[in-house]
């Protein structure tokens, strides 16, 4: 913008607020709940354009909203998520957040980088330049995560170079190779040298001590996988911004809600890195984690604080994050704060509704028949006998850290196989992006399914074809159902498939709406607890088996990886 044209601007502004012209819009008679000092103020809002010029006075608008004596805080921001697990594009995530009050989401495209490289990125950047919502996106810092798997990109430093000066870039996306930090690995430090000083988020699941403090001085400055409130302490007491995550199967809001007071606040923000659309549906985005903290007896002032000013300032978005004179226009009204019922959102000084919605131009889709594997056969499945123990995968509910237990499994002509009786399941990842015939193979436990297998081709974060069963039989009709329809997830019971996901979008996302994704993802849920799966996220649970980054037992298309050792296992 030119030197004149923001002066105009500024000449409206300053009319506006004071009182001199009518404000574009003003907000009339709300309860302000200030997040800078925690009181709650009656006053009108006053917006220029897209810019709040007024507030604690009274104002006429070209537009008025009555506010009725609702409470009205800044919009929210979510400053962690993988929109790609939200099954949706980009277009259909922006509609269901929004309405709830998330009107700055700052995402890491590296799900679809991890299958589809420049391409995935440049899908995600495209697609932000048309959301209603502000969607910011991080450069995926760890494409692939490790070298334990194969993924269907490698993105290195010079790829990354070239878009940090996109309007929609912040800085690098969570570090997820700490091993690689602390290992002085030349690829990774390539990465961190060139985006030194600028933002770069963490990733760092149990790290501490020396160990964090080597990885701290790097110039990483948060983390969102904290799930104990000593951990989380450690790393604010260090520098770090710990972003408090809700998802679909990591919950730690629960956890570390006791960490939310107004004197921490300010080193807080909230996540929700990985939540599904019948989770959104069902429970909420940001206002469900918002409610649970208050919930758990988090002061409120301070909650919302962490959900907007300080996430504002974390991230250097300095312009949003108050309800005040010079902040953007991103409002949440509300009918009660402690349950934080959304009445009304306001995005950039324009109210929300289906209206904002209508008539985008959204880019075309991109990896489409991005699943290039041949159909397998049983035999491929099979795992030799070994020693006299067999290492076991041990899913935790909620959680996508796992346990490294030692079984004995049943031996049948030399091989051994699953033994769903004491709810033991082989595991497989099957190489799906072309380059190798890898097929990783394990087993795991906690899944309780009796008879049956699961496939998904969202597998964090390389995204090859991850499938769990009772049986070799049911597990390759689901892998290769899951090929035929070009990726998603799929279940089947004595070799029938009885519930599908189609993903087409790089075996990742539908090309449906919101609503279309959480019906069908409703009835598979049902289709799974009918095999006699206890887990409230089985796909989601399933997704994380294959990410070696996090502890402690994991499975890729290469084998089992030991996280800890950060090598790979016999089976």
């Amino acid at each position: 913008m030119d030197r004149a044209a923001a002066k105009a601007i500024l000449k409206q502004r300053i009319d506006q607020a004071m009182g001199r012209n009518r404000a574009d819009l003003v907000i009339k008679n709300v309860r302000l709940l200030n997040v800078a000092t925690g009181s709650i103020d009656e006053t009108d809002i006053a917006i220029c354009g897209d810019t709040i010029v007024g507030t604690y006075d009274r104002y006429d608008g070209v537009q008025e909203i009555d506010g009725k004596g609702r409470f009205a805080v800044p919009g929210f921001i979510d400053t962690h998520v993988h929109c790609e697990s939200t099954l949706v594009a980009p277009s259909e995530f922006d509609r269901c957040v929004l309405p709830r009050g998330t009107t700055t989401a700052i995402c890491d495209p590296h799900e679809i980088c991890n299958v589809m490289g420049e391409a995935g990125l440049q899908y995600f950047l495209d697609s932000a330049l048309t959301t209603a919502l502000d969607l910011r996106v991080q450069l995926s810092s760890c494409v692939p995560a490790t070298h334990l798997e194969t993924a269907g990109a490698r993105l290195k430093a010079d790829d990354l170079a070239r878009h940090r000066h996109h309007p929609k870039v912040i800085g690098l996306a969570e570090f997820m190779n700490f091993p690689g930090v602390l290992w002085k690995d030349e690829e990774t430090l390539d990465k961190l040298a060139e985006f030194y000083g600028a933002h770069i988020d963490g990733h760092s699941p149990l790290v501490t001590g020396k160990e964090l403090n080597a990885y701290l001085s790097c110039g990483i400055r948060n983390c969102h996988e904290c799930t104990s409130q000593a951990e989380a302490r450690e790393k604010i007491a260090k520098g770090m911004q710990v972003l408090i995550r809700d998802g679909s199967v990591s919950k730690d809001v629960d956890a570390l809600s006791g960490l939310i007071d107004p004197v921490t606040s300010p080193f807080l923000a909230f996540c929700t890195d990985d939540r599904n659309p019948l989770d959104i549906a069902e429970e909420g985005h940001l206002d469900h984690l918002i409610r649970r903290a208050i919930a758990h007896g988090a002061d409120i002032a301070a909650v919302y604080r962490t959900a907007t000013w300080s996430a504002a300032r974390g991230f250097g978005l300095k312009d949003r994050g108050l309800v005040a004179p010079g902040y953007l226009a991103d409002i949440v009204l509300l009918d009660d704060l402690a349950q934080c019922t959304v009445s009304q959102v306001i995005r950039a000084g324009k109210p929300v509704s289906a209206e904002t919605f209508a008539g985008r131009t959204s880019p075309p889709p991109v990896g489409l028949n991005s699943i290039k594997r041949a159909r397998i056969v049983a035999e491929d499945l099979a795992i030799p006998a070994g020693g006299p123990g067999t290492p076991v995968i041990g899913v935790l509910p909620n959680k996508i850290i796992t346990e490294a237990l030692q079984a004995t499994v049943p031996y049948r002509h030399g091989r051994r196989h699953a033994d769903p009786d004491n709810d033991i399941l082989k595991i497989v990842v099957v190489e799906r992006h072309g380059f190798t015939r890898n097929i990783g193979k394990g087993f795991v436990k906690g899944f309780g399914i009796r008879s049956g297998a699961l496939a998904s081709s969202v597998g964090h974060d390389s995204h090859n074809i991850c499938a769990v069963g009772s049986s070799d039989a049911d597990m390759v009709v689901a892998i290769n159902r899951l090929i035929e329809i070009g990726g998603g997830f799929v279940a089947v019971k004595d070799g029938a498939v009885v519930g599908e996901l189609a993903l087409p979008v790089a075996g990742l996302m539908s090309l449906k709406p919101f609503e279309a994704v959480e019906h069908e993802l409703e009835a598979l849920r049902a289709s799974v607890k009918a095999l006699g799966c206890p887990l409230a996220e089985p796909f989601l649970q399933l997704a994380f088996l294959p990410l070696p980054v996090i502890p402690h037992l994991k499975i890729t298309d290469m084998g089992l990886v030991d996280v800890d050792k950060f090598e790979l296992v016999a089976a």
